[in-house]
């Protein structure tokens, strides 16, 4: 008996066993996550069923910033060489790693030596390696008395802190500054025959023209650009003209030039071309160095004429009201006044003009010529570029509406040669802009000429006729038919520059003054002395 009790004993045991192997076997899931709910008879849950456990929270790494890929080499560059091309030698500097401390002297001292009158500059493809970058260059530069000069250099490159550096060294200003090397103009005194006026004449008596063309004492300046220690010579002057050579200057424009500067104590030049061709009929000049033709100087309220273009294409025309208060600010940025502020109130356009307000033009420009306009108008239509040819003029883009405002009116960035703005007055009397010349042809590779709209031209000629009429020049005693504008530029060092340019006829001049003082009672009055001699 107990032998069968202990045989059911174990028999349960073993089945009780096998039951849950095979439960784990074929169900194993629901061992692991199933909870059966209590049920009452109507099938619906009796109680709050157990709380459902909290997910798990997976926490991933923080992606790792994708770090900002440095600025193309390429732009630091071109950005270098807009500056350079502008004579901006303050922003040059700020793309330079560690620049020397004469950095801007050493530019200035390299042009002045050499007569560099402009600077054009074309960047290659950058070659970049890491951190290191070169771009190619290739340069031309305009020197007074030799004429157009090329050489090619490159920029290198260097990042610092994740922003492109310039490396400058000498060889950039050009390669023959490598290792300690120089250059130097050579002037020789050699014997020429004279030049003679377009009438087949000699040059009058102390014509002032000496810089300008060749052997008036039988003698002449023979130049040669020489690389040192080399010796090697790199540019040369054309070659002399044959005798009998004549000029395009007149033998009677010239003679009242020169004489008009007679007395005249600070220096000053007088330029004046023919308004058809362009070809230059004098060039008067006690500046020095050809800067009647290649120096740069704020032109002032002159520049009110290129000004005053852009205005009247925008849809202004010379009887349209504006303001001329005594004083007008920039919204956001600065002041400025007119001379000896002046308030004309509400006057027409042509008015404001002649009246020379600073004031008109600078809020007409901020509120017309923004987003580049009047550099594009100085720059496509008045010759303010970068060019071959016998004058020197530029304006760079403004930065912000306060280099906006100045320029509006002649200062800042805008600089110009006494001939320069006689090519001003000559396209507003001819309604044509061209490139003064002294050839018979314009030479190859001379800037297209660029005809004004005609409507432009006009009010252009009726604004200038007003100055004379009844504005800044009224009192100068310019001669019936002479139309014009003033200008009083002023600059950081020194008096005031004085400046009158206008024409008469077919005849378009400029009258500079160097730190004259006011345009409409220093340079307007020599205006009327060399048209009265006429």
């Amino acid at each position: 008996m107990r032998r069968r009790w202990l045989l059911a004993v174990i028999t349960s045991v073993v089945a009780i066993i096998a039951t849950g192997v095979y439960a784990l076997v074929v169900t194993p899931d629901d061992v692991v996550a199933s909870s059966p709910e209590r049920s009452g008879l109507s099938g619906e849950p009796v109680g709050e069923p157990p709380p459902a456990p909290a997910p798990m929270l997976t926490l991933l790494p923080e992606p790792t910033p994708t770090p900002t890929p440095p600025a193309d080499p390429g732009q630091t560059a071109a950005g270098y060489l807009a500056a350079w091309q502008a004579g901006d030698l303050s922003s040059m500097a700020g793309l330079v790693a560690d620049p020397p401390a004469d950095f801007a002297e050493r530019h200035r001292r390299f042009d002045t030596e050499l007569r560099v009158s402009s600077l054009s500059l074309t960047p290659g493809e950058p070659l970049r390696q890491g951190e290191e970058a070169e771009v190619p260059f290739q340069g031309a530069r305009e020197v007074a008395g030799l004429g157009r000069w090329p050489f090619s250099s490159a920029l290198r490159l260097t990042l610092r802190a994740g922003t492109w550096k310039v490396l400058w060294t000498p060889e950039t200003l050009h390669p023959s500054l490598k290792d300690g090397g120089s250059l130097r103009l050579k002037e020789t005194r050699v014997r020429r025959p004279a030049t003679l006026t377009r009438e087949g004449v000699p040059f009058p008596r102390d014509s002032r023209a000496g810089a300008y063309v060749t052997g008036l004492d039988d003698t002449a300046d023979e130049l040669a650009l020489e690389e040192t220690p080399s010796g090697r010579t790199l540019l040369t002057s054309p070659a002399p003209p044959l005798p009998g050579t004549r000029s395009t200057i007149s033998q009677p424009v010239q003679a009242a030039a020169a004489r008009a500067l007679d007395g005249v104590e600070r220096p000053a030049a007088i330029v004046a071309v023919d308004v058809p061709t362009g070809q230059v009929r004098a060039v008067a000049d006690t500046l020095g160095g050809k800067l009647a033709f290649n120096g740069l100087y704020p032109p002032g309220s002159t520049f009110k004429v290129v000004t005053a273009a852009a205005l009247l294409r925008t849809g202004l025309t010379p009887e349209s009201p504006v303001a001329c208060p005594a004083a007008y600010t920039i919204p956001n940025a600065r002041s400025f006044t007119n001379d000896g502020g002046a308030d004309h109130g509400t006057v027409t356009l042509t008015m404001a003009f002649a009246f020379s307000c600073n004031t008109t033009f600078v809020q007409q420009a901020y509120e017309r010529l923004r987003d580049d306009r009047l550099r594009a108008e100085a720059a496509d239509r008045f010759g303010f570029r970068e060019k071959p040819g016998l004058s020197s003029c530029r304006i760079r883009p403004q930065a912000d509406l306060n280099e906006l405002g100045s320029d509006a009116i002649g200062q800042n960035s805008v600089q110009a040669s006494p001939l320069c703005m006689a090519e001003v007055a000559a396209a507003v009397a001819g309604g044509v802009w061209r490139p003064a010349i002294m050839t018979d042809e314009p030479p190859a590779g001379s800037p297209a000429p660029v005809p004004l709209d005609e409507g432009v031209a006009a009010g252009l000629r009726a604004m200038m006729g007003a100055v004379v009429a009844q504005g800044t020049a009224a009192q100068a005693g310019l001669p019936p038919g002479t139309a014009g504008k003033t200008g009083t530029a002023e600059i950081a060092d020194g008096g005031s520059h004085a400046w009158f340019i206008g024409y008469r006829d077919t005849l378009a001049f400029a009258v500079f003054v160097q730190n004259g003082g006011n345009g409409g009672k220093a340079a307007a009055p020599l205006a009327a002395r060399f048209l009265k001699a006429l």
